[in-house]
């Protein structure tokens, strides 16, 4: 039996593949992790998704992976596409780590891929620490760490 079991749950109105970008990672840093794979076609359609990965496949965590468009609709979408995701971690009493990249975080397309790859290896990189570390989150937490994008820093009184 594999020590973790990770669910990785895309769709396909993503641009990028990030749930491959983070497997690699995964693969990398827990050797012997079980990825589970569940691909939706719309950022909606994520919450069930990572729920049935968490029941049905014993999933120890889960990453969520969208990329919302420019638009309202795109961002009212996301909203509740996020909404949906925090009661399905209520509901499993399990981590869903959501890995959302919106296209008008970036100037062009080749900045948004970068943003996508980058956000998506460290969040993976949060999977590991959460499963074999989390004492290391602990020591991060007040640094304004940033994925995806440059780390803020904390503030200073």
């Amino acid at each position: 039996m594999p020590r973790y079991r990770v669910g990785l749950a895309d769709t396909t109105f993503a641009r990028v593949d990030m749930a491959s970008v983070a497997e690699k990672v995964l693969r990398e840093h827990l050797p012997g992790v079980e990825i589970r794979r569940y691909t939706v076609p719309g950022i909606k359609d994520l919450p069930v998704a990572c729920k049935r990965l968490i029941e049905e496949e014993g999933c120890d965590v889960v990453m969520a992976f969208g990329m919302p468009g420019p638009t309202e609709i795109d961002k009212q979408c996301a909203l509740v596409a996020s909404m949906g995701l925090i009661l399905a971690q209520l509901m499993t009493n399990t981590h869903i780590i959501e890995v959302f990249v919106h296209e008008d975080e970036a100037e062009d397309e080749r900045e948004l891929h970068e943003l996508a790859v980058r956000r998506a290896e460290e969040h993976a990189l949060n999977v590991v620490k959460l499963l074999e570390k989390p004492e290391l989150l602990t020591r991060e937490a007040g640094t304004g760490r940033r994925e995806g994008h440059p780390d803020v820093g904390p503030l200073r009184e």
